[in-house]
């Protein structure tokens, strides 16, 4: 029986951070989705999904990067490697997922194929994929059709709701990768036939390289070469060395080129052997893969007959020679490969054993695990030159004219070329900077170099604009994201054992650019309450704040001045943190206690509470000078409970200009007392809090928060009070109506976005980040303080007793319930009641307000991975709150 204590990952990871070898060079970083994004849209008015849709994907090469299915590659996306299907009945090969965007959804983007990340370890040593692949020709034509048809009062129509895993006529193909070296891994390919009768199935492990050559670039038109070799491939590139792929038994090597198939996709000759040719072979019996056994793309084409309730299982082994090393030796598939295999898989099982405490339950564990495994095989190869984009490529035609004041012309200094954790791998295959800080905060857990490296990185000048601001998403760079930054790179720094410095000095200087860039674009009237657009909450508002106003004025937001206020007290703690340790950062400390008092105390000096309703809301103010408070309650009027922080004595003992400045602060600025004035002895320490939101009115937010017929959820908090789904708040500006209405699934509304709605789900970022501060408050008042838990039942609880339940509430949706139905697969019978499908957990966008029901994005593990972080929090035991 293999053994191992824990330290052989831990060992790697060490290994990785310190550059002594690179563990993390290669990984799941090949994307899902590469068509019908920005980078490959080169049309005049920004239509993406027209200008590069799924039917070229097997024909057209990509500029930017590539795509696959249970795909890997190196960090430079240099080589690629996937795995490709054929059933013998589908027009095409199955190389990619399939799936709709905005305009034939009928609720987004949307995927069609269903697979699951079930396993990774951070630096990729072990990792699991599986899909399940229909013995039937997939329903594309039945797909588009319709969800074109239905509206958006209809769920969309899904593969499962075809009936084409009647009978269980599917294959369920699994994919494990054990790394025997940073360069050398170990690949196990079985193949189930799930139903009842013999079935016969291809099997095409492919390697290709990332087209660099084609595009008239000066010094860039080395062409890498892969020739058949035996019973494998060999590929050969001047910068990466000789990489060798070897597969067990028979396969038929079959080579063409990554190049675009210009008479399929432009009625132009184009290049002999192109992209497709694999596929038109297979599936068309065409002599369109090149004899000679030479390309730049190649598969070993595997067809097996597999009886009912069979399993075949292909090995292979992808290794890597450096430029000018000896030739390779012969890949071991036997003895070598099992016991990698089998010692991989052991030290995943240790790993994950003592990263999840005894006290976590079964189905906790396995929730962790797989959460963690979407986290990791969620990192992909970025790469988009932005500038270059927007000029074009010598060979091809000059971009339309519109590109030059387009989408993201001011952008034009970004040139990412990075790995970076995305939102989902299929439906948001780009990153977005506010799901990165959610993102960071769960990878701390397991990776906390790659978590502080993802933060830093979008600081950097290639990303971060000269004038400071954090870009937000490929699809608009200056849209603005919630300014979570700064709180991430703490939890990360705390999570990472509170002692890299360094780390946390490299933020906070680059933040206080960021910093002023809200304060100098977003406040416009310099009163310090905060506008900034939809800030990521899409259709949270009566209209889409990310737009001109339907009428003149501006809007004055909530929510925008509650993340301004809780960025200011992060950059405080930051300060606090790095000034204990160097002196110079007692300034910054003491610029951001006064700033945070200013923007918390214009919240309601302008207007942004209604003392009689309790709660906060956003404030249109006309041209003329009129306010409008826009009272819908939402998390928009929630997030001011985030703008909280404490101040022990300790602290102040230690920074004694800080706390002179505080005390003259409050002596001659006393109107600030009640955002800085609250304290608390405990442990023999005074504790200072620091509050958007003070002790009367959290009761009082708390009262609408905690109850059950307005935010609080059995599955969490809803982001729309459900009191509107009986009294919908409506507005009139100018001639028109503006209605918000609880909706606890997908969105009837096209307002903002096609796959978000924030009017009644439960989102997993702001339910964390307020679990958080209920929290802080816990720690503050400890057990002084109970509110009505729910609120309305007369039962009264401790504000550490309600963070907890809320966070059981988020874990519920994943775990089975005493009818052993688990939330998130709603009501589809086949997920719930089949064990070949019901222990596979996807982790949705966000979850209907008052099922748990998933929707959105199917693998939106990045921030829905939060539930790891959740459960390793109130599974652990608690440590001493006091703080130093």
């Amino acid at each position: 029986m293999i053994q191992d204590d824990g330290n052989a990952e831990r060992q790697r990871l060490a290994e990785a951070d310190s550059g002594e070898r690179p563990w993390r060079g290669w990984g799941p970083y090949l994307s899902e989705r590469a068509w019908g994004t920005v980078r490959e849209d080169y049309s005049a008015h920004g239509t993406a999904w027209d200008h590069f849709p799924h039917d070229h994907a097997r024909s057209r090469v990509y500029r930017w990067n590539e795509d696959g299915m249970a795909g890997i590659c190196d960090d430079r996306q240099t080589f690629c490697f996937a795995l490709a299907l054929w059933n013998g009945k589908d027009p095409i090969l199955k190389e990619r997922m399939f799936g709709l965007g905005g305009d034939l959804g009928n609720h987004g983007e949307d995927v069609k194929d269903y697979w699951w990340y079930l396993d990774s370890t951070p630096t990729h040593s072990w990792m699991k994929w599986r899909y399940h692949y229909p013995q039937q020709a997939f329903p594309y034509d039945e797909l588009v059709a319709e969800n074109c048809r239905r509206g958006r009062d209809e769920p969309e129509y899904e593969l499962v709701d075809t009936g084409i895993f009647d009978e269980d006529r599917y294959w369920a193909v699994e994919v494990d990768y054990a790394k025997a070296g940073p360069t050398d891994m170990c690949i196990r390919i079985t193949a189930t036939n799930m139903g009842p009768e013999p079935a016969t199935l291809h099997l095409l492990p492919t390697l290709w390289f990332r087209n660099t050559w084609a595009w008239g670039l000066p010094g860039r038109d080395y062409m890498p070469e892969i020739r058949a070799k035996d019973n494998g491939l060999l590929a050969e590139h001047r910068l990466l060395g000789r990489l060798a792929l070897t597969g067990d038994g028979t396969p038929r090597p079959l080579l063409c080129n990554n190049e675009t198939n210009g008479q399929r996709i432009w009625g132009k000759p184009g290049r002999e052997y192109p992209k497709d040719g694999i596929n038109d072979h297979i599936v068309h019996g065409k002599d369109s893969v090149n004899p000679d056994g030479v390309g730049t793309k190649a598969a070993l084409h595997y067809l097996v007959s597999v009886p009912a309730g069979g399993t075949h299982e292909i090995r292979l082994r992808l290794n890597l020679n450096a430029p000018g090393a000896k030739d390779l030796a012969p890949a071991d598939l036997k003895a070598d490969f099992e016991s990698t295999m089998a010692r991989r898989r052991a030290e995943a099982d240790t790993y994950f054993d003592h990263l999840v405490p005894p006290a976590a339950t079964a189905e906790e564990k396995m929730i962790v695990r797989q959460s963690v495994a979407g986290l990791m095989w969620g990192k992909q190869f970025f790469h988009f030159d932005v500038a270059r984009w927007l000029t074009g490529d010598p060979v091809a035609e000059p971009p339309p004219e519109s590109r030059r004041h387009g989408r993201n012309s001011h952008w034009w200094h970004m040139n990412s070329c990075d790995v970076l954790s995305m939102p989902d791998p299929w439906e948001y295959p780009w990153y977005a900077a506010w799901d990165l800080a959610f993102h960071c905060v769960a990878i701390a857990r397991v990776d906390p170099g790659f978590a502080k490296d993802q933060l830093l990185l979008l600081l950097r000048e290639w990303y971060m604009h000269p004038n400071g601001q954090i870009p937000a998403y490929e699809w608009a760079f200056g849209d603005v994201n919630p300014p979570v930054h700064a709180w991430a790179a703490l939890r990360v720094f705390m999570l990472d054992g509170s002692r890299d410095f360094d780390f946390l000095a490299r933020v906070l200087h680059k933040l206080l650019l960021n910093f002023t860039w809200w304060v100098n674009r977003k406040d416009a009237e310099g009163n310090n309450v905060f506008e900034g657009g939809f800030l990521g909450l899409d259709n949270v508002g009566p209209f889409d704040r990310s737009a001109a106003l339907p009428v003149g004025g501006r809007l004055e937001q909530s929510d925008g001045t509650a993340w301004m206020a809780m960025y200011a007290l992060n950059l405080l703690d930051m300060s606090l943190t790095l000034a204990v340790h160097d002196r110079v950062y007692e300034d910054i400390a003491a610029k951001f206690l006064e700033h945070f008092a200013y923007i918390a105390d214009a919240a309601y000096e302008f207007g942004l509470w209604d003392e009689e309703e309790a709660f906060f809301y956003d404030v249109l103010r006309t041209a003329e000078g009129h306010r409008i408070p826009l009272k819908v309650r939402s998390v928009v009027g929630l997030l001011p409970l985030t703008a909280t922080t404490i101040i022990s004595s300790t602290t102040l003992r230690r920074l004694p200009d800080v706390a002179a400045r505080l005390r003259w602060f409050l002596t001659n600025k006393p109107e600030y007392g009640d955002v800085v004035g609250a304290k608390k002895s405990r442990g023999g320490q005074q504790l200072r809090l620091l509050s958007m939101v003070g002790p009367d009115q959290l009761i009082r937010i708390l009262q609408r928060m905690l109850h059950e017929d307005e935010f609080l959820s059995p599955y969490g908090l809803r982001t729309l009070s459900r009191a509107h789904k009986d009294e919908p708040f409506t507005v009139h500006l100018g001639d028109h109506a503006y209605t918000v209405g609880y909706e606890p699934a997908e969105s009837t509304s096209g307002l903002f976005g096609g796959n978000s709605n924030w009017r009644g789900p439960i989102w997993f970022p702001v339910n964390y980040i307020l679990i958080e501060a209920v929290r802080r408050f816990a720690e503050f008042f400890g057990d002084d303080l109970q509110v009505e838990y729910p609120a309305g039942t007369g039962k009264m609880a401790t504000l550490g007793q309600v963070a907890d339940d809320l966070s059981l509430r988020l874990v519920k949706i994943f775990v089975n319930d005493t009818d052993g139905r688990r939330a998130f697969f709603g009501d589809v019978d086949l997920f719930q009641r089949d064990p070949a499908w019901h222990d596979l957990l996807l982790f949705y966008e966000y979850f209907h307000g008052d099922t748990g029901a998933g929707l959105g994005a199917a693998h939106q593990t990045g921030w829905t991975a939060l539930v790891l972080d959740l459960i390793l929090t109130l599974r652990t035991p608690p440590a001493s709150t006091e703080r130093d």
